[in-house]
Protein backbone atom coordinates (compact mmCIF):
# COMPACT_ATOMS: atom_id res chain seq x y z
CA UNK A 1 0.00 0.00 0.00
CA UNK A 2 1.12 3.61 -0.20
CA UNK A 3 3.78 4.31 2.43
CA UNK A 4 1.95 7.49 3.41
CA UNK A 5 -1.31 5.64 3.95
CA UNK A 6 0.30 2.83 5.91
CA UNK A 7 2.56 5.08 7.80
CA UNK A 8 -1.58 4.39 6.95
CA UNK A 9 -21.32 4.67 17.88
CA UNK A 10 -24.24 5.09 19.74
CA UNK A 11 -28.00 4.38 19.19
CA UNK A 12 -29.12 7.45 21.08
CA UNK A 13 -29.83 10.81 19.42
CA UNK A 14 -27.08 11.17 16.80
CA UNK A 15 -24.27 13.62 17.49
CA UNK A 16 -24.20 16.12 14.63
CA UNK A 17 -20.91 16.40 12.80
CA UNK A 18 -19.37 19.90 12.71
CA UNK A 19 -20.49 22.29 9.98
CA UNK A 20 -16.86 23.10 9.08
CA UNK A 21 -16.21 19.51 7.99
CA UNK A 22 -14.46 20.74 4.86
CA UNK A 23 -11.82 22.39 7.02
CA UNK A 24 -10.94 18.97 8.46
CA UNK A 25 -9.91 17.59 5.06
CA UNK A 26 -6.34 17.33 6.31
CA UNK A 27 -7.35 16.00 9.71
CA UNK A 28 -5.71 12.63 9.22
CA UNK A 29 -2.50 11.91 7.39
CA UNK A 30 -1.25 8.38 6.91
CA UNK A 31 -2.23 5.66 9.29
CA UNK A 32 0.02 7.55 11.55
CA UNK A 33 -0.78 11.18 12.16
CA UNK A 34 -3.99 13.13 12.51
CA UNK A 35 -3.66 16.68 11.25
CA UNK A 36 -6.16 19.46 10.63
CA UNK A 37 -5.63 22.74 8.83
CA UNK A 38 -8.05 25.28 7.40
CA UNK A 39 -6.15 25.59 4.15
CA UNK A 40 -8.51 24.20 1.49
CA UNK A 41 -11.49 26.44 0.83
CA UNK A 42 -14.81 25.58 -0.83
CA UNK A 43 -13.97 27.93 -3.69
CA UNK A 44 -10.90 25.90 -4.59
CA UNK A 45 -12.97 22.86 -5.39
CA UNK A 46 -15.80 24.81 -7.00
CA UNK A 47 -13.49 26.61 -9.42
CA UNK A 48 -11.84 23.47 -10.80
CA UNK A 49 -14.02 20.60 -12.09
CA UNK A 50 -11.07 18.20 -11.84
CA UNK A 51 -10.74 18.74 -8.08
CA UNK A 52 -11.93 16.09 -5.63
CA UNK A 53 -15.46 16.70 -4.36
CA UNK A 54 -15.82 19.07 -1.43
CA UNK A 55 -16.76 17.48 1.88
CA UNK A 56 -20.16 18.64 3.07
CA UNK A 57 -21.60 18.17 6.53
CA UNK A 58 -24.52 15.71 6.31
CA UNK A 59 -28.05 16.96 6.61
CA UNK A 60 -30.22 15.82 9.48
CA UNK A 61 -31.99 13.41 7.11
CA UNK A 62 -28.67 11.97 5.85
CA UNK A 63 -27.38 11.49 9.38
CA UNK A 64 -30.57 9.76 10.49
CA UNK A 65 -30.47 7.49 7.44
CA UNK A 66 -26.87 6.55 8.27
CA UNK A 67 -27.89 5.79 11.87
CA UNK A 68 -30.75 3.54 10.72
CA UNK A 69 -28.48 1.63 8.33
CA UNK A 70 -25.57 1.29 10.77
CA UNK A 71 -23.73 -2.02 10.98
CA UNK A 72 -20.52 -3.07 12.65
CA UNK A 73 -17.35 -2.54 10.65
CA UNK A 74 -13.69 -2.88 11.47
CA UNK A 75 -12.13 -5.26 13.98
CA UNK A 76 -12.79 -5.63 17.71
CA UNK A 77 -11.01 -7.63 20.41
CA UNK A 78 -11.94 -8.08 24.08
CA UNK A 79 -8.94 -8.14 26.43
CA UNK A 80 -9.19 -9.21 30.07
CA UNK A 81 -6.79 -9.21 32.99
CA UNK A 82 -7.11 -8.74 36.76
CA UNK A 83 -10.88 -9.12 36.64
CA UNK A 84 -11.17 -6.14 34.29
CA UNK A 85 -12.27 -5.92 30.66
CA UNK A 86 -11.03 -3.55 27.98
CA UNK A 87 -11.20 -3.58 24.16
CA UNK A 88 -9.01 -3.04 21.11
CA UNK A 89 -10.70 -1.64 18.02
CA UNK A 90 -9.07 -1.32 14.60
CA UNK A 91 -10.02 1.85 12.72
CA UNK A 92 -9.18 3.43 9.37
CA UNK A 93 -8.11 7.02 8.87
CA UNK A 94 -9.95 7.59 5.57
CA UNK A 95 -13.56 6.51 5.22
CA UNK A 96 -17.06 7.30 3.96
CA UNK A 97 -19.66 9.20 5.96
CA UNK A 98 -21.96 6.22 6.41
CA UNK A 99 -19.09 4.21 7.94
CA UNK A 100 -18.72 6.67 10.83
CA UNK A 101 -21.87 5.38 12.53
CA UNK A 102 -21.17 2.41 14.82
CA UNK A 103 -23.09 -0.84 14.64
CA UNK A 104 -24.73 -2.50 17.64
CA UNK A 105 -21.69 -4.32 19.09
CA UNK A 106 -19.38 -1.32 18.92
CA UNK A 107 -22.16 0.95 20.22
CA UNK A 108 -22.49 -1.29 23.28
CA UNK A 109 -18.72 -1.16 23.89
CA UNK A 110 -18.81 2.64 23.64
CA UNK A 111 -21.54 2.70 26.28
CA UNK A 112 -19.48 0.48 28.60
CA UNK A 113 -16.12 2.20 28.08
CA UNK A 114 -14.73 4.42 30.82
CA UNK A 115 -12.00 5.78 28.54
CA UNK A 116 -11.62 6.09 24.77
CA UNK A 117 -7.88 5.95 23.97
CA UNK A 118 -6.83 7.11 20.50
CA UNK A 119 -3.45 7.46 18.80
CA UNK A 120 -4.02 11.23 18.87
CA UNK A 121 -7.15 13.18 19.70
CA UNK A 122 -7.43 16.23 17.48
CA UNK A 123 -11.07 16.78 18.27
CA UNK A 124 -9.47 18.45 21.30
CA UNK A 125 -8.79 22.09 20.27
CA UNK A 126 -5.68 22.29 22.46
CA UNK A 127 -4.23 19.14 20.90
CA UNK A 128 -5.07 20.44 17.43
CA UNK A 129 -3.26 23.72 18.10
CA UNK A 130 -0.24 21.80 19.38
CA UNK A 131 -0.28 19.61 16.26
CA UNK A 132 -0.32 22.57 13.92
CA UNK A 133 2.50 24.30 15.79
CA UNK A 134 4.65 21.17 15.82
CA UNK A 135 3.98 20.39 12.17
CA UNK A 136 4.96 23.91 11.13
CA UNK A 137 8.22 23.90 13.10
CA UNK A 138 11.29 24.22 10.85
CA UNK A 139 13.61 21.28 10.52
CA UNK A 140 15.64 19.31 8.03
CA UNK A 141 17.27 20.45 4.85
CA UNK A 142 15.26 21.88 1.94
CA UNK A 143 14.11 19.59 -0.83
CA UNK A 144 16.16 19.52 -4.03
CA UNK A 145 14.51 21.80 -6.60
CA UNK A 146 13.18 18.99 -8.89
CA UNK A 147 11.56 17.17 -5.96
CA UNK A 148 10.08 20.40 -4.64
CA UNK A 149 8.56 21.07 -8.07
CA UNK A 150 7.02 17.59 -8.11
CA UNK A 151 5.53 18.18 -4.68
CA UNK A 152 4.08 21.52 -5.74
CA UNK A 153 2.56 19.95 -8.87
CA UNK A 154 0.96 17.26 -6.74
CA UNK A 155 -0.46 19.81 -4.32
CA UNK A 156 -1.98 21.66 -7.27
CA UNK A 157 -3.42 18.43 -8.72
CA UNK A 158 -5.15 17.77 -5.40
CA UNK A 159 -6.42 21.36 -5.28
CA UNK A 160 -4.42 22.16 -2.16
CA UNK A 161 -2.83 25.58 -1.68
CA UNK A 162 0.85 26.00 -2.50
CA UNK A 163 1.18 27.69 0.91
CA UNK A 164 1.14 24.18 2.37
CA UNK A 165 4.69 23.79 1.06
CA UNK A 166 5.79 26.68 3.26
CA UNK A 167 3.84 25.69 6.36
CA UNK A 168 4.57 21.96 6.67
CA UNK A 169 7.74 19.87 6.38
CA UNK A 170 8.07 17.87 3.13
CA UNK A 171 7.44 14.49 4.76
CA UNK A 172 4.20 15.77 6.24
CA UNK A 173 3.13 17.25 2.91
CA UNK A 174 3.79 13.91 1.19
CA UNK A 175 1.96 11.92 3.86
CA UNK A 176 -1.00 14.29 3.69
CA UNK A 177 -1.16 13.83 -0.08
CA UNK A 178 -1.07 10.05 0.39
CA UNK A 179 -3.97 10.19 2.83
CA UNK A 180 -5.99 12.25 0.34
CA UNK A 181 -5.46 9.83 -2.57
CA UNK A 182 -8.94 8.29 -2.27
CA UNK A 183 -11.06 11.43 -2.13
CA UNK A 184 -12.31 11.07 -5.71
CA UNK A 185 -13.74 7.68 -4.69
CA UNK A 186 -15.33 9.07 -1.54
CA UNK A 187 -12.59 7.88 0.84
CA UNK A 188 -11.83 11.05 2.76
CA UNK A 189 -9.82 11.84 5.91
CA UNK A 190 -12.68 14.11 6.99
CA UNK A 191 -14.60 10.92 7.86
CA UNK A 192 -11.74 9.33 9.85
CA UNK A 193 -13.23 6.73 12.18
CA UNK A 194 -11.02 7.88 15.06
CA UNK A 195 -12.42 11.40 14.76
CA UNK A 196 -16.00 10.14 14.65
CA UNK A 197 -15.43 8.00 17.76
CA UNK A 198 -13.92 10.96 19.59
CA UNK A 199 -16.92 13.15 18.79
CA UNK A 200 -19.40 10.50 19.91
CA UNK A 201 -17.50 9.68 23.09
CA UNK A 202 -17.40 13.34 24.08
CA UNK A 203 -21.12 13.72 23.37
CA UNK A 204 -21.73 10.81 25.75
CA UNK A 205 -19.44 12.22 28.45
CA UNK A 206 -16.76 9.53 28.02
CA UNK A 207 -13.17 10.55 28.77
CA UNK A 208 -10.95 10.73 25.66
CA UNK A 209 -7.16 10.31 25.89
CA UNK A 210 -4.24 10.21 23.45
CA UNK A 211 -1.85 7.24 23.52
CA UNK A 212 0.93 9.09 21.69
CA UNK A 213 2.37 12.54 21.25
CA UNK A 214 2.63 14.31 17.95
CA UNK A 215 6.42 14.38 18.30
CA UNK A 216 6.54 10.59 18.55
CA UNK A 217 4.47 10.17 15.44
CA UNK A 218 6.49 12.70 13.45
CA UNK A 219 9.74 10.98 14.46
CA UNK A 220 8.42 7.64 13.19
CA UNK A 221 7.37 9.19 9.90
CA UNK A 222 10.48 11.25 9.21
CA UNK A 223 13.09 8.63 10.02
CA UNK A 224 16.58 8.95 11.46
CA UNK A 225 18.07 11.44 8.98
CA UNK A 226 17.39 13.88 6.16
CA UNK A 227 18.29 11.33 3.49
CA UNK A 228 15.56 8.96 4.69
CA UNK A 229 13.04 11.81 4.77
CA UNK A 230 13.87 12.68 1.16
CA UNK A 231 13.46 9.04 0.12
CA UNK A 232 10.06 8.94 1.80
CA UNK A 233 8.89 12.01 -0.13
CA UNK A 234 10.18 10.65 -3.43
CA UNK A 235 8.65 7.18 -2.97
CA UNK A 236 5.30 8.67 -1.98
CA UNK A 237 5.22 10.94 -5.03
CA UNK A 238 6.22 8.02 -7.28
CA UNK A 239 3.22 6.03 -5.99
CA UNK A 240 0.82 8.94 -6.35
CA UNK A 241 2.00 9.97 -9.82
CA UNK A 242 1.93 6.40 -11.13
CA UNK A 243 -1.51 5.60 -9.68
CA UNK A 244 -0.10 2.81 -7.48
CA UNK A 245 -1.23 4.57 -4.30
CA UNK A 246 -4.96 4.06 -4.73
CA UNK A 247 -5.52 0.27 -5.12
CA UNK A 248 -3.98 -0.72 -1.77
CA UNK A 249 -5.75 2.15 -0.01
CA UNK A 250 -9.02 1.01 -1.55
CA UNK A 251 -8.37 -2.61 -0.55
CA UNK A 252 -7.69 -1.73 3.08
CA UNK A 253 -10.85 0.39 3.23
CA UNK A 254 -12.98 -2.36 1.67
CA UNK A 255 -11.62 -5.06 3.97
CA UNK A 256 -12.28 -2.81 6.97
CA UNK A 257 -15.84 -2.08 5.86
CA UNK A 258 -16.54 -5.82 5.51
CA UNK A 259 -14.73 -6.69 8.78
CA UNK A 260 -12.62 -8.98 6.57
CA UNK A 261 -9.68 -9.77 8.85
CA UNK A 262 -8.31 -12.51 6.58
CA UNK A 263 -7.65 -10.01 3.79
CA UNK A 264 -6.11 -7.47 6.14
CA UNK A 265 -3.82 -10.10 7.67
CA UNK A 266 -2.41 -10.74 4.18
CA UNK A 267 -1.49 -7.06 3.89
CA UNK A 268 2.29 -7.74 3.91
CA UNK A 269 1.79 -9.87 0.78
CA UNK A 270 -0.22 -7.40 -1.30
CA UNK A 271 0.73 -3.97 0.07
CA UNK A 272 3.74 -3.50 -2.24
CA UNK A 273 5.37 -1.64 0.66
CA UNK A 274 8.05 -4.04 1.97
CA UNK A 275 10.22 -4.49 -1.12
CA UNK A 276 13.38 -2.69 -0.04
CA UNK A 277 15.37 -2.32 3.19
CA UNK A 278 14.20 1.30 3.42
CA UNK A 279 10.56 0.18 3.05
CA UNK A 280 10.95 -2.41 5.79
CA UNK A 281 12.70 0.05 8.10
CA UNK A 282 9.84 2.54 7.62
CA UNK A 283 7.19 -0.06 8.45
CA UNK A 284 9.17 -1.20 11.49
CA UNK A 285 9.10 2.38 12.79
CA UNK A 286 5.46 3.00 11.88
CA UNK A 287 4.06 -0.27 13.20
CA UNK A 288 6.30 -2.56 15.26
CA UNK A 289 8.12 0.08 17.31
CA UNK A 290 5.00 2.11 17.94
CA UNK A 291 3.04 -1.02 18.83
CA UNK A 292 5.41 -1.75 21.71
CA UNK A 293 4.78 1.73 23.12
CA UNK A 294 1.03 1.55 22.50
CA UNK A 295 0.79 -1.81 24.29
CA UNK A 296 2.58 -0.42 27.34
CA UNK A 297 0.29 2.60 27.54
CA UNK A 298 -2.90 0.58 26.99
CA UNK A 299 -1.76 -1.83 29.71
CA UNK A 300 -1.23 1.09 32.13
CA UNK A 301 -4.71 2.48 31.42
CA UNK A 302 -6.27 -0.97 31.90
CA UNK A 303 -4.51 -1.46 35.23
CA UNK A 304 -5.80 1.94 36.31
CA UNK A 305 -9.39 0.76 36.15
CA UNK A 306 -10.14 -1.11 32.96
CA UNK A 307 -13.04 -0.48 30.58
CA UNK A 308 -10.66 1.12 28.08
CA UNK A 309 -11.59 1.20 24.40
CA UNK A 310 -8.28 1.60 22.57
CA UNK A 311 -9.10 2.59 18.97
CA UNK A 312 -6.06 2.64 16.67
CA UNK A 313 -5.36 2.06 13.00
CA UNK A 314 -6.28 -1.50 12.02
CA UNK A 315 -2.76 -2.37 10.85
CA UNK A 316 -1.63 -2.06 14.48
CA UNK A 317 -3.72 -5.13 15.34
CA UNK A 318 -2.41 -7.77 12.94
CA UNK A 319 0.53 -10.16 13.01
CA UNK A 320 2.84 -11.44 15.75
CA UNK A 321 3.77 -7.88 16.73
CA UNK A 322 0.23 -6.54 16.65
CA UNK A 323 -1.44 -5.28 19.81
CA UNK A 324 -3.57 -8.41 20.46
CA UNK A 325 -0.41 -10.56 20.36
CA UNK A 326 1.58 -8.13 22.51
CA UNK A 327 -1.14 -7.96 25.17
CA UNK A 328 -1.50 -11.76 25.14
CA UNK A 329 2.24 -11.96 25.82
CA UNK A 330 1.65 -9.72 28.86
CA UNK A 331 -0.80 -12.25 30.27
CA UNK A 332 -4.08 -10.87 28.94
CA UNK A 333 -6.88 -13.12 27.81
CA UNK A 334 -7.48 -11.89 24.26
CA UNK A 335 -10.57 -12.79 22.24
CA UNK A 336 -11.76 -11.39 18.93
CA UNK A 337 -15.37 -10.18 18.96
CA UNK A 338 -16.94 -11.25 15.63
CA UNK A 339 -19.24 -8.95 13.69
CA UNK A 340 -22.27 -10.37 11.92
CA UNK A 341 -22.42 -9.62 8.17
Amino acid sequence: MPRAAAALKLRSSPARLPDDMLLSALRRFAAVLALAAGLATPAMAADAPSCPPSVQAPSVAQQRAAERAARDRGFLWRVEQGGRTSWLYGTIHVARHEWTVPGPRLAEVLRQARVLALELDLADPQALAEALRAAAAPGGRPLPAPLRERLLRRLAAECLPSALAELLPPTLQAATLGALAGRREGLDPAWAIDLALSQRARAAGTRVLALETLGEQLAALQGPDDAESLRFVERTLDELDSGRALPPLRRIAESWARADLATLERWPVWCDCLDTPADRALMTRLLDERNATLATRIDALHRDGGAVLAAVGALHLIGPRGLPALLAARGYRVERVPFAH
